[in-house]
This record gives C-alpha cells, sequence and structure tokens, in this order.
C-alpha cells in the first residue's frame, strides 16, 4: 500500500500534519478534510470567543458524516503537549482556546463541537439561562413559534433573550445572566418557563422527556441546562448533510421566515461580514440579568 497524503501546516507557531487531507467529509456538499479545516480556521474568530473556558465534548467522523462517530470528552493521549485541558468529573476535558487547537481538531475529524453550560473559572455557576427547543416533527414553523412565545414571557419577566439555530431541526434561546446563579437556581427559572408554556399551549408544546409520548409537539427542554451536559457551540458547524452551521439570528428575521439549511460552512462567512457575531452579547457583563427578584417569586 502506498503512504497516505499528508500536509505539514502551521497554525499561530505550532506545526501540524494533516492526514488524508482529500478525504470527503461532506460528500454531496464537496468538502473534503482539507476544504473542512479551511472553511472552520476562518470561522475561528467568531467561534473561539464563545468557545473559550468551557469544557469541551467533540463528535468525530473519521469517515465523514455517513461514517461511523463517536463523541471525545477526554484528550487523546498523543494530543500536542500545547493543547490546553481542564479536568472535571475525572474526565481531562480539552478546552478550544485558539485557532491551532481548532486546526488539530479538525484534523481529527471532529465535525461537531459542543460546550458545557458552565465555565472553567466558575464550575456551577451558568453565565445564562438556555432553553433548547426541538421537534418531534416538521415544520419548522413550530419551533419558531414556540421560540417566539418563549421570548414573549422572558420580555414579561424583564429578560432580554437571544435566539440561534441548533444548526439541526431545533432552536435554542438564551438569557445572559450573572454570574452568581448556580444549577439549581437557574433550573428554578426555566422549569417555571417551560410548565407555564406547555400548560398555555398544550397543543404546540410538551415538557414530555419520552420522545414517544410528544406526538408532533415542540419538546421545550429545559432539562438539558445542567451540570456536566453540554450543547452545540455558536458557529459549530453540524455532522448533517448541508453543513448547516448553528447560528445566531435575529428576532425579526425569526419572525419573517428562516430555514435551519440556509446556515451552512459554505453561507456563514457572508453572514458574518454583513451582521457580525450576533451573539457577542454573551461575551459582555454588562448585559447580565439579575435574577434575584425573579427568584423571590418562583417556586422552590
Amino acid at each position: 500500500m502506498g503512504v497516505k497524503e499528508k500536509r505539514t501546516i502551521r497554525v499561530e507557531g505550532k506545526e501540524l500534519t494533516i492526514s488524508n487531507p482529500d478525504k470527503m467529509m461532506y460528500p454531496e456538499d464537496g468538502i473534503t478534510k482539507w476544504s473542512y479545516l479551511l472553511y472552520l480556521t476562518r470561522l475561528a474568530p467568531w467561534m473561539l470567543p464563545h468557545c473559550r473556558g468551557r469544557w469541551l465534548t467533540t463528535i468525530r467522523f473519521p469517515d465523514g458524516v455517513h461514517g461511523k462517530s463517536f463523541y471525545q470528552k477526554n484528550v487523546p493521549s498523543h494530543a500536542p503537549d500545547w493543547v490546553r485541558t481542564a479536568a472535571w468529573n475525572e474526565v481531562e476535558y480539552i478546552l478550544l482556546e485558539d485557532t491551532a487547537t481548532l486546526a488539530w481538531l479538525a484534523n481529527l475529524a471532529c465535525l461537531e463541537f459542543h460546550l458545557s453550560f458552565d465555565r472553567v473559572d466558575a464550575p456551577d455557576l451558568p453565565p445564562e439561562l438556555v432553553f433548547d427547543l426541538d421537534p418531534s416533527a416538521p415544520p419548522f414553523e413550530k419551533v419558531v413559534e414556540v421560540a417566539l412565545y418563549t421570548k414573549e414571557v422572558l420580555d414579561g419577566m424583564g429578560l432580554s433573550s437571544y435566539v440561534k439555530t441548533s444548526g439541526a431541526t431545533g432552536l435554542q434561546v438564551y438569557v445572559p445572566i450573572r454570574r452568581r446563579y448556580t444549577f439549581d437556581d437557574t433550573r428554578r427559572v426555566s422549569r417555571f418557563v417551560a410548565m407555564y408554556l406547555a400548560q398555555k399551549y398544550p397543543r404546540l408544546i410538551t415538557i414530555e422527556r419520552t420522545v414517544k409520548n410528544r406526538g408532533d409537539k415542540v419538546y421545550f427542554d429545559y432539562l438539558q441546562h445542567w451540570r456536566g451536559k453540554s450543547l452545540i457551540a455558536p458557529y459549530s458547524p453540524r455532522a448533517r448533510k448541508g453543513a448547516p452551521v448553528s447560528t445566531p439570528l435575529t428576532w425579526e428575521e425569526l419572525k419573517k421566515g428562516v430555514r435551519p439549511e440556509q446556515f451552512t460552512l459554505a453561507t456563514i462567512h457572508g453572514r458574518l461580514t454583513e451582521k457580525g457575531d450576533l451573539f457577542a452579547v454573551m461575551l459582555t457583563e454588562d448585559s447580565r440579568h439579575d435574577l434575584t427578584d425573579i427568584l423571590k417569586w418562583i417556586p422552590k
């Protein structure tokens, strides 16, 4: 057998060997491992600020989106010594801190990047509330409707909210909060919102955990937001045909009508040039909400 093709590159002064650069990662979209790496490193200035300081879980697809996959939590033994890590619950997680680490992960065929809800420097103190809206069946407009109802409730509670596509079929709603509330605190708020909406719109929304019992309703997942769990990172690709990307939206464009498949590795850069990072507010401290008064009247 011949020697497999490799390419050597330098990223931020770090030397990386890219194996099988011509292997197809997204065959229908013509995206090889090499072109995937180029797309991903272009996304680095937008993606990395949201990933830094959080425990990372990736999903690897060594033979592309149609091949077998596996979750990578523990840092592999062959990782370069410059890849930063942090331990939690007996797992040595990778920290996605720089473009070199992102390029190294691209070479490992990591097609999805999932982040912890809390940060390494403040464990158990999540900096946002997150609601994961997951459709049980088409159409996507159902999830949009639920997201808009969620915004309406949050507005009524004095909480500003921001939305992004999951990159798959759902939407995720974020509320930036002060870094002083535990997961037990945030669970009280998210459970209140979930139960209120499920009771107000019983034909549309469910909080039923068992998939077969959800029917065609939108699953309002308030339980995912918890210690040790994770959610797809802003601007992370997804391992699906079309190479979709988890993309922040404005509420206005969500109302007008969008489709998750509009936002892909091929289109995201033009969008970022035009609109910038619509989730940049998540990186600032002055926009964070105080939940103290809300927690006083929400049942324990």
